[in-house]
């Protein structure tokens, strides 16, 4: 068991041994995920930030009305076809 102490604003250092364990860096993000009467600590690796520039951006704007025409278009011939 490794302990820690709680600073008068809710901070507190996570131990070596655990930041190694979980291969924490500084600047990685943790959750909190409450279970029964007991918090657990979980590393967050991947997060939408980390997906930034990833994708192509399209040349234009998105027409939604026209996506849902096409996809409605294309779910009532699959129907029909079916």
């Amino acid at each position: 068991m490794v302990g820690s102490k709680l600073t008068s604003r809710g901070q507190t250092t996570i131990p070596k041994r655990i930041r190694d364990r979980l291969g924490l860096e500084p600047g990685d993000r943790v959750i909190f995920v409450e279970r029964d009467n007991e918090v657990v600590l979980q590393p967050v690796k991947h997060t939408l930030r980390d997906l930034q520039g990833s994708v192509e951006p399209r040349k234009r704007p998105e027409d939604f009305d026209e996506v849902r025409r096409e996809v409605r278009k294309r779910v009532g011939k699959r129907n029909v076809e079916g």
